[in-house]
């Protein structure tokens, strides 16, 4: 373990040792001198990799939820067929029935994100308590972003549901419940 007085000497300090090495080996070049920028390199390359591995397994988390928030809805939605007819013939627009399962899915969406964000939390404290060294919090923009990003897929996910709830003619949606 060799420490240079600056990171601008590094590299000098490096050909230097090199040429000790090789000195005392009878000129043989059998060494190999490793500095901390290497290492760093190294574990930059590793991270990296790492947060693209982590960034594609969310990716598919992402279009799971929204798939399942898509079926959740659209199961809601033929499940309560009646009830649209119902709200149709009373007078409830089509826009005010797409409202109702864009709230849904907005409170659907929601509970989903503060809970992934609370097991998030305790996944982050045990990792802080099994290895106190382990600086284990993630950023506030990372929890808000994620938040957001439950929210926007699961918006997303229910549109084309409130569309056919929406589009249902309540004079056939009240006979489907015969």
């Amino acid at each position: 373990m060799i420490e240079a007085k600056s990171h601008s000497e590094i590299e000098s300090a490096k050909q230097a040792i090199l040429a000790t090495m090789r000195q005392s080996h009878d000129g043989e070049d059998d060494t190999t001198v490793i500095t901390q920028d290497a290492i760093l390199a190294t574990f930059d390359r590793v991270l990296q990799a790492l947060t693209l591995a982590v960034a594609g397994i969310a990716a598919i988390s992402l279009i799971v939820a929204g798939i399942l928030v898509m079926n959740v809805m659209l199961v809601s939605v033929n499940q309560r067929t009646a009830e649209i007819g119902l709200l149709k013939a009373i007078g409830a627009t089509s826009a005010d029935i797409r409202r109702l399962f864009f709230a849904e899915a907005v409170w659907l969406s929601l509970a989903g994100a503060i809970l992934g964000f609370l097991l998030g939390q305790f996944g982050s404290l045990m990792l802080r308590l099994a290895y106190p060294q382990l600086p284990a919090w993630a950023p506030a923009w990372a929890s808000i972003a994620g938040i957001l990003v439950a929210l926007i897929t699961g918006i997303l996910a229910s549109l084309l549901p409130a569309g056919q709830a929406a589009r249902l003619d309540a004079v056939k949606a009240l006979g489907k419940n015969e």
